[in-house]
């Protein structure tokens, strides 16, 4: 399979009720919000996380960051150094068994007599004892469309407090009744060239996003579901538009924080389409996946998303998983 020759921008947008998107370790494990608009943001890592465990459970695949125990019975897990030599510090042999380098990069601890060798031969850039790789696949932190309510749950366990005692622990945690996330991001065909990014790898990135994103099951994240899916392919060499996430506004009759499922807002994609069309001689093709029960408006009518490919004059091709 060749390396990525073309330049892509994605938006992917799903959703959750009543969890927990990514909490903040260093505030109580709280979902993320900013103070002055009231948004829910996720970080890139999240996303990220969520495709690597994917492509690790559910494929098969290998992935270079992930958290290996080494010592059972003292519960220690690996450092990057520990984590390199698994691969006898050899980063050509990195390269091609982690997929998740080849997607978004990573410093990969090296013994200098190696790294020395590695600059030389130009796989990439180096610093101290390790060795660097730009990912061709970056996302910029998720930010939901429009602003949520925090939900403060207390509760009762299932054990007592202490040895004794009569009362139950109490537990406590903060959800979010709704959120509607959207992220984008980009994937640059000069970096693929350094870590050997395959058409195949991207197949499987898509595949990660919306397929991990159902996956999820654990207690906080049970229940999210992806929504849409845009890829956008250029043709136009070193070229793309940029900023497709702000072209996307949710309309809702009722307020924000009390939005709580599709069927209480609708998608303005007006600016996107018409930006789309606009430079469709520099774009090869669209490739789409989107859930029916998001509604679509464009210039104030409702919009299919069948329609995308007469709307914009760009070819569209499904995604399928």
């Amino acid at each position: 399979m060749s390396t990525v020759k073309n330049r892509s921008e994605l938006l992917f947008i799903y959703d959750i009720r009543d969890g927990n998107p990514n909490g903040d370790p260093i505030d109580e494990n709280k979902p993320r919000v900013d103070e002055e608009t009231g948004v829910n943001l996720v970080t890139d890592v999240r996303l990220k996380r969520t495709i690597r465990d994917y492509l690790h459970d559910f494929k098969g695949l290998e992935i270079f960051v992930r958290e290996i125990v080494y010592d059972e019975e003292n519960g220690y897990i690996q450092d990057g150094k520990r984590r390199a030599k698994d691969f006898g510090e050899d980063s050509e042999r990195i390269l091609s068994e982690c997929i998740d380098i080849r997607l978004f990069g990573g410093v990969i601890p090296l013994e200098r007599r190696k790294q020395k060798r590695q600059k030389e031969e130009g796989e990439g850039s180096s610093k101290g004892d390790s060795i660097t790789y730009t990912g061709p696949v970056q996302f910029k932190m998720g930010r939901s469309l429009h602003r949520v309510a925090l939900k403060h749950i207390k509760g009762t366990g299932a054990f007592a407090s202490g040895e004794g005692t009569k009362h139950a622990t109490f537990r406590e945690e903060y959800v979010l009744p709704y959120s509607l996330i959207l992220f984008y991001g980009i994937i640059n065909e000069n970096a693929a060239k350094h870590t050997g990014l395959t058409e195949e790898d991207v197949r499987l990135l898509l595949e990660g996003m919306w397929n991990g994103t159902k996956s999820l099951i654990s207690r906080t994240k049970a229940g999210q579901v992806p929504r849409l899916l845009l890829k956008v392919n250029y043709s136009k060499e070193n070229y793309h538009i940029g900023d497709l996430d702000r072209m996307i506004k949710l309309a809702s009759e009722i307020q924000h924080e009390a939005i709580r499922g599709p069927e209480d807002f609708l998608l303005d994609i007006s600016e996107l389409v018409s930006r789309l069309r606009s430079e469709k001689d520099s774009i090869r093709d669209l490739e789409l996946c989107f859930d029916r029960r998001l509604r679509f408006i464009k210039d104030g009518s409702e919009f299919s998303m069948e329609k995308l490919k007469d709307a914009t004059g760009i070819d569209v091709k499904p995604i399928a998983f």
